[in-house]
């Protein structure tokens, strides 16, 4: 990979088009986290290939903008590249209109590509221009279409029916719920974008996306028509079929242009976060600009779902019982390597009924690649491991009845005082998230707190969030409700799911990070309303050799011995005999401290 190459061969284009700087996100067409290899156009201008980024090139420069999860990832693949690395949410990092100006100065002419860039984000940048001395946005150009010339074409892979079994409501009733949270904002009909939308309210499913169960396409709904406008190849004669039993019609995926053209009803719902800008522009009819009801629905799990979730958390739960036993035994680590263990893993879920691939690259860090929190092993990367320090594990699997997200952290020999203290600060943390009861309509930035708080107290703290919804056999990472530190106002609902992971990171040296996921259900209710509280879907044993147990407090301590004793009795009857003794001696209770 060439970048100084493809810099060079973009500049042509950037000075024939007189353009002083281009911008490249992250996204696709549907502001996709993660994205089908032909919109990843900033991986191909940087060669940075982290989920969550901005590239931005000039005449004479380039740089990256990544969060925290991405610093160290960042800092190794941006060598030797001309790219400065933008440490998004530190101190004295310039945003990306105030960089531009200053090396491009007032008056320049900027280009993004308007079908990867949502409608507020490019709002927001044209806005943020303007006041950096009148710089302009172009929005009609993809450069890559001239520069990149083995791009991948757009999956064609095919789509394929979702089981009522799992989805527990009929696409036409979900659609029925739609058409009447749009009457309730007053809006005639919607365009939905995002892919994982369109696969849950259709009760469809793809493999467009790597590790994400979707397809690519777009769905109009007017007050009386459902357009899935879709490359027909991708549609086999019983999808279409029952497309139509459904109500809804098929058009190829380029003349969703046209759609809208001809939309008849008065106004149409366009969330401006999930909508591209060159398709806004196209609208002629009044938009209303709200989030989409379906992002919402969609998060609040129904009965069938919820027990498609317990059902996956147990298959996934025995396959990390073979594994962690299956890497206790072994007395020289140095036989193992990152990718190695990541490889067993993989082979192990997949011998587990329904499974059906990875929910995200596996995240095997030993030492200090532990403290890289997004770190994805390579073969140049890959280290063998040894009988010393921890191994970070951030892995999880789709299931056809559903997703599943756990980290855990693993001892493998002699710990530092130091290790043992961050592992014991962030299950503490951990822990409080897992006891925590809240009023219903609380979000999760209002207990985000309980997280950090003896983490806090150390002078320590993680820059990414505590967790993040996740789908139902669908995207693991699902909004909008989040547990962070920032402002995100979305209500925590019974029926949700979300992870609980908070982590320490220490560069060159280790990282903790200890994930369950969980289920938001109802707790009491008193005179002062409805509150609710979390249960734990995954099923693992939580190690407790690192834990200094002074420093948990008697309801912490309660908490570990209660979920390693609901692990080892639901897990237990699924084991061989020598698993179940090995499980029944990890799941040992501690002594409560006085």
């Amino acid at each position: 990979m060439n970048i100084n190459q493809r810099l060079s061969d973009l500049r042509e284009v950037m000075r024939r088009e007189h353009l002083a700087a281009f911008i490249f996100p992250s996204t696709d067409p549907h502001q996709s986290e993660y994205v089908a290899e032909h919109w990843k156009g900033r991986e191909f201008i940087s060669g940075f290939n982290g989920s969550a980024g901005t590239a931005v090139v000039t005449l004479t420069s380039a740089a990256l903008w990544t969060d925290s999860r991405y610093f160290l990832a960042a800092e190794e693949q941006l060598k030797g590249t001309e790219y400065q690395l933008m440490k998004l949410k530190m101190e004295g990092t310039p945003t990306i209109a105030g960089w531009i100006a200053r090396e491009c100065g007032a008056r320049a002419e900027v280009g993004i590509d308007g079908w990867c860039s949502s409608t507020n984000e490019v709002k927001t940048l044209i806005a943020d221009l303007r006041k950096q001395g009148g710089i302009t946005l172009r929005t009609n150009l993809d450069p890559l279409k001239l520069i990149w010339s083995d791009r991948p074409a757009i999956p064609e892979n095919p789509v394929e029916i979702y089981p009522i079994q799992y989805a527990g409501e009929a696409a036409h009733d979900k659609i029925a719920r739609i058409r009447k949270a749009l009457r309730e904002c007053h809006a005639d009909g919607m365009l939905m974008s995002a892919l994982d939308d369109i696969a849950w309210t259709l009760n469809l499913r793809g493999s467009d996306v790597h590790c994400n169960p979707v397809f690519v396409g777009y769905l109009l709904l007017s007050s009386t028509t459902v357009t899935l406008y879709v490359n027909p190849a991708k549609l086999s004669p019983e999808v279409v079929a029952y497309l139509k039993a459904e109500g809804v019609g098929v058009a190829p995926y380029e003349d969703v242009t046209k759609g809208l053209k001809d939309y008849f009803e008065y106004n149409i719902l366009l969330d401006p976060d999930e909508v591209n800008y060159r398709l806004y522009k196209l609208v002629t009819r009044e938009i209303v600009e709200e989030e989409s009801p379906v992002k919402r629905m969609k998060t609040v799990k129904n009965e069938r779902e919820i027990a498609g979730f317990r059902s996956a958390m147990l298959k996934d739960g025995i396959a990390m019982v073979k594994f962690l036993k299956w890497l206790s035994e072994y007395s020289d680590y140095s036989e193992c390597s990152e990718i190695s263990i990541s490889e067993k893993l993989e082979a192990l879920r997949a011998e587990q009924p329904l499974y059906r691939g990875l929910s995200f690259d596996t995240i095997a860090g030993y030492g200090p690649h532990g403290a890289i929190v997004h770190y994805e092993a390579t073969p140049d990367s890959d280290v063998p491991l040894r009988s010393e320090g921890f191994l970070l594990l951030d892995s999880g699997a789709q299931y056809l009845d559903g997703t599943t997200d756990i980290t855990r952290t693993i001892p493998l020999g002699p710990l530092t005082d130091e290790e043992r203290l961050i592992y014991t600060l962030v299950l503490k943390g951990h822990i409080q998230i897992e006891l925590c009861k809240f009023p219903s309509g609380a979000s999760g930035t209002q207990i985000d707190v309980l997280a950090r708080e003896a983490l806090w107290r150390e002078g320590l703290n993680y820059l990414h969030g505590t967790g993040h919804g996740v789908g139902s056999y669908l995207n693991v990472h699902e909004g909008p409700h989040q547990i962070r530190m920032e402002w995100k106002p979305a209500p925590l609902v019974a029926g949700m799911t979300v992870t609980d992971e908070p982590g320490i990171y220490l560069a060159d040296k280790f990282g903790v990070r200890i994930e369950n996921t969980l289920l938001v259900k109802p707790y009491k209710e008193t005179v002062f309303g409805q509150f609710l509280q979390f249960e734990s879907l995954t099923l693992c044993p939580i190690d407790t050799s690192p834990i200094i147990p002074e420093m948990l407090l008697p309801e912490e301590t309660d908490w570990l011995n209660a979920y390693h004793q609901h692990v080892f009795e639901t897990l237990s009857p699924h084991l061989s005999p020598d698993e179940v003794a090995w499980l029944r001696t990890v799941c040992a209770p501690m002594a409560t401290s006085l």
